[in-house]
C-alpha cells in the first residue's frame, strides 16, 4: 500500500464519530449546494434562450441592411400587399407619400371619396380597399380633437414635424418631394440628397 492510502486509513480510524447532529446538517448542505447549482443552471438555460429568442425576433427586422429599406418604416408582411395595392393605384398619378406624413382620418376620407383633389377616381372595393386601409391605418397618426384634417402636406403638422428646420417651398408639391428625396418616385425617403446626407 502507498503511504497515502496508510494515512488516510489511520486518519479515519483516529477521527472522532461524527453526531447525528453533524451528519445532518452535513447532508443539509449538500442538498442545499444541489438546489442552487440546480437553481443557477435553470436560470442560465432560460436567459440563454432568452437571448436566442431576441437575436432571432431583432435579426428579422435587421435583415435587410437601412439603405435597400427604401419606406419610411419596415413593413411586416402582413401589411406588404396592403402597401403594394396602395403604391399600384396611387404612385401611377403622384409620388405615393408615406402614411406617416398625414393622420388617419385623411387617408380613410381620401379612401372614401371619389373626388380626389379636382380629379374624378374609381373608387377602391374591397377586398383590396381593406388592405390598403389596413396599411394606411397601421402607418398613419391619429389626429387632435382640436385639429382640421389636412389635406394639404402644408397643413400637415406631421409632415413639417418631419421635416424640422427644412425651408419648404410654398406651396409644398408632391413633385417637390424629389429634389430632396431622391429615391421618392421608387417610395425612397431614405436616400437624400448629399445636401442633406
Amino acid at each position: 500500500m502507498s503511504i497515502f492510502v496508510k494515512r488516510k486509513i489511520r486518519d479515519r480510524e483516529n477521527r472522532p464519530p461524527k453526531s447525528d447532529r453533524q451528519v445532518l446538517q452535513q447532508s443539509a448542505e449538500r442538498q442545499f449546494k444541489r438546489q442552487f447549482f440546480g437553481l443557477l443552471l435553470v436560470i442560465v438555460t432560460w436567459s440563454l434562450a432568452m437571448g436566442w429568442l431576441l437575436a432571432l425576433a431583432t435579426n428579422a427586422q435587421g435583415a435587410t441592411p437601412t439603405a435597400e429599406i427604401g419606406t419610411v418604416d419596415v413593413v411586416p408582411a402582413q401589411y406588404q400587399l396592403g402597401q403594394e395595392l396602395y403604391l399600384e393605384n396611387c404612385s401611377t398619378c403622384h409620388i405615393g407619400l408615406p402614411p406617416a406624413v398625414l393622420p388617419t382620418q385623411t387617408w380613410k376620407n381620401l379612401l372614401q371619396d371619389s373626388q380626389h383633389y379636382g380629379a374624378q377616381l374609381k373608387p377602391l372595393v374591397d377586398p383590396p380597399r381593406i388592405l390598403v386601409w389596413k396599411y394606411l391605418s397601421t402607418f398613419s397618426r391619429v389626429q387632435r380633437d382640436d385639429e382640421e384634417t389636412p389635406y394639404r402636406l402644408n397643413d400637415s403638422r406631421y409632415f413639417k414635424a418631419l421635416h424640422p428646420g427644412v425651408k419648404l417651398p410654398r406651396p409644398v408639391q408632391l413633385g417637390s418631394c424629389v429634389s430632396c428625396h431622391q429615391g421618392a418616385s421608387d417610395y425612397n425617403f431614405r436616400r437624400l440628397t448629399a445636401e442633406w446626407e
